[in-house]
C-alpha cells in the first residue's frame, strides 16, 4: 500500500481520469476513428500509458509500452466481433487512490485503473457495457435460431424431388439470402448508439 501512496505521489502510476467530451479532439484515439462510417466517442478513460476509447462501434484501445514513450499500439475491437463479459466495479475502500473498471472483450481481459473521484462517470460505461453484453447475447441466440432453420428448410428441400432444378435453385438462393440478412444484419448489431445515449451523462 505505501509503494502505491509513493507511486502516485510521484506522478509514477498509471491511474486514468475520465476525460471531458470537450477534449475528445485532443486525444489519441480520435485519430482512428472511423468518421466517415459516422463513429463517435461516448466515453473515454486516460492514463499516462493508455486511452480506452468506447465509440457507438467499437473499443479503440490506444496502448502505450510506458508513460515516458511515445510509441503507441492501436487496438480496435469491434463490438460486432467481440462480446463483452464480466463487467464489474470494484470500488475503493477508505485508504485507496483509485477504482477498478474490468471486464472481458472477445478474448482480451481489461482491468482499468481509475481515479477514484470518477466513480460516479464510471458508473455510467458499466451500465452501458452491461447491456451491451445483454445484447450481444440476444443477437447470439437469433443467430443461432436462424441457422437451426435454415437446416430444417435444407432438408425439406431434399425431400422435396418433385422440383425441378431451377425452382430447386431459386429456393436455395432466397434461402441463403434470407439466411444472409438474419445472421449478418438483423442479428449482429454493430452501432450502440442508442445504449451510450441513454446511459453516459456527459
Amino acid at each position: 500500500m505505501f509503494k502505491k501512496f509513493a507511486a502516485e505521489a510521484l506522478g509514477l502510476s498509471d491511474i486514468g481520469i475520465i476525460v471531458s467530451p470537450k477534449d475528445y479532439d485532443k486525444v489519441d484515439a480520435d485519430d482512428y476513428l472511423f468518421h466517415e462510417d459516422h463513429e463517435k466517442i461516448y466515453f473515454l478513460i486516460k492514463s499516462k500509458k493508455d486511452e480506452y476509447c468506447f465509440t457507438n462501434l467499437a473499443l479503440i484501445h490506444v496502448d502505450g509500452e510506458s508513460a515516458i514513450s511515445a510509441k503507441r499500439t492501436i487496438k480496435r475491437y469491434d463490438y460486432a466481433h467481440y462480446a463483452i463479459n464480466g463487467v464489474t466495479i470494484e470500488t475503493a475502500g477508505t485508504i485507496d487512490l483509485d477504482i477498478e473498471l474490468k471486464f472481458t472483450i472477445g478474448e482480451k481481459l481489461f482491468n482499468i485503473d481509475v481515479r477514484k473521484d470518477f466513480l460516479e462517470q464510471l458508473k455510467d460505461i458499466y451500465k452501458a457495457l452491461h447491456t451491451i453484453g445483454k445484447l450481444q447475447r440476444k443477437d447470439e441466440i437469433g443467430r443461432s435460431h436462424a441457422l437451426s432453420a435454415a437446416s430444417v428448410l435444407g432438408s425439406m428441400f431434399k425431400i422435396n424431388n418433385g422440383a425441378d432444378a431451377t425452382t430447386v435453385a431459386a429456393q436455395y438462393r432466397s434461402l441463403i439470402e434470407e439466411l444472409n440478412d438474419a445472421v449478418l444484419e438483423r442479428h449482429t448489431r454493430r452501432d450502440f448508439s442508442t445504449v451510450f445515449e441513454k446511459y453516459i451523462h456527459a
